[in-house]
């Protein structure tokens, strides 16, 4: 197996090439890193006054949504903590927000007991109060899985084939035109791919599609190309490292358990 950088992570996301290896272990990867790689989030709210426009429920929802920065080190799933899940500093984080003045409320409203936890994105906007309405509350976070609930997800992973493109014949203009990516170019009667543009090729086939036998299209065995964007609690980076950690925690659980099985 190889791995290939594609430039660095810019605003949250990172593309990269992975080698001599098989779709069921990119696919794994995939739904590990969005289902099974932890993230803080906001999972319980308790209002002290809300005389906002917004029922408490829909103020709440807001509030699970705000990504917050989570550190992996300092916190357990509440499944796998000491205190088993009743709750303690290990485990959770509280935060407060308490809102008198007119206009909107941010999410950098949010006032966190711990500072490497806090929202994201501080703009975020959560309501908006008018003249002598209030929003006072307390809230819980908490580290949580993607497979149960999407607030606990850390972004978007997916990957697709690396394209294979192959010119067999001079000629045919429409299929520089027919391609939606524009990777082609048509110089002097002469079809060429552009430099650099090859991996763009989504293989949707419309250049072989409108000049049929001027071009193959087809996709290299054993080769994708990773896409990962990063709502901004975990780097991607880190999101992909966990994601490989979890896996092969899983592996070794397997073999531990078929190890069991009676001889």
């Amino acid at each position: 197996m190889k791995i290939e950088s594609l430039g660095k992570e810019k605003k949250g996301k990172m593309s990269f090439l992975l080698k001599d290896s098989t779709i069921s272990f990119a696919n794994a990867i995939r739904r590990i890193a969005t289902e099974e790689v932890p993230v803080m989030a906001i999972d319980d709210v308790t209002f002290l006054k809300n005389t906002s426009g917004l029922y408490d429920e829909i103020v709440a929802l807001r509030l699970g949504l705000v990504p917050l920065t989570t550190d992996l080190k300092s916190y357990s799933l509440p499944s796998e903590c000491s205190c088993k899940g009743e709750g303690c500093p290990k485990c959770q984080v509280k935060l407060t927000l308490n809102k008198k003045e007119a206009g909107y409320v941010y999410a950098s409203d949010l006032k966190s007991k711990d500072p490497d936890v806090k929202p994201v994105y501080p703009k975020m906007i959560i309501a908006k109060l008018l003249k002598g309405q209030v929003l006072e509350l307390e809230a819980t976070a908490t580290l949580g899985k993607g497979k149960q609930h999407a607030k606990w997800s850390p972004g978007i992973v997916y990957y697709r084939n690396v394209p294979e493109i192959t010119i067999k014949k001079k000629g045919a203009e429409a299929c520089a035109k027919a391609c939606p990516k524009r990777i082609f170019k048509f110089e002097k009667g002469t079809l060429s791919v552009e430099k650099d543009k090859a991996m763009s090729c989504t293989l949707c086939r419309a250049c072989v599609d409108a000049a049929p036998g001027i071009v193959e299209v087809s996709a290299k065995p054993g080769e994708f190309i990773f896409t990962v964007e990063s709502w901004g609690q975990l780097s991607c980076r880190e999101t992909i490292k966990e994601a490989s950690k979890i896996f092969d925690a899983k592996l070794d659980e397997f073999a531990k358990k078929i190890d069991e099985l009676p001889k």
